[in-house]
């Protein structure tokens, strides 16, 4: 048997999980720069709430906003290299997600402080994902997938 077989036979749950939720951040993070994908792109600014430029046109989304997405990718795919790894960048990911949710809720949407930005639809995102990449970090555990 290869190596890479014995080695993605012997991934945990929570690994395949942070690679998947690694992945799907880094494509956000690029979709966040295809105009088309994201709406009035000739607005998208560095940071701030006055960039205009939506991800799929319901998203408020900066060139900051999607370096932090693709930096979140990135992390999930390297942590994703071990058990512990992954299931930390679920966990603290999602507490991350779950601070950026208050943050959206606190924040005056047209003042300065949303420097990130964040919009109403934002909010809700980052409390969904705040709870599921929690929950998948708990749920998922130290259990390793069974050999095929």
């Amino acid at each position: 048997m290869s190596r890479s077989v014995t080695s993605a036979q012997s991934r945990t749950a929570a690994q395949v999980v942070a690679a998947a939720v690694g992945v799907v951040f880094l494509l956000v993070g690029i979709a966040g720069f295809i105009p088309g994908l994201t709406t009035h792109y000739d607005t998208l600014s560095f940071a701030g709430h006055h960039s205009g430029a939506m991800l799929l046109g319901v998203f408020a989304v900066s060139i900051l906003h999607n370096l932090v997405h693709l930096a979140f990718g990135v992390a999930g795919l390297a942590l994703a290299r071990t058990a512990s790894g992954a299931r930390t960048f679920l966990i603290a990911g999602g507490a991350i997600y779950l601070v950026l949710w208050i943050y959206g809720l606190i924040v005056d949407h047209d003042s300065a402080g949303n420097f990130v930005p964040v919009n109403t639809a934002d909010n809700w995102l980052h409390l969904g994902l705040a709870v599921g990449m929690i929950a998948l970090g708990l749920a998922t555990g130290r259990r390793t997938t069974p050999a095929r």
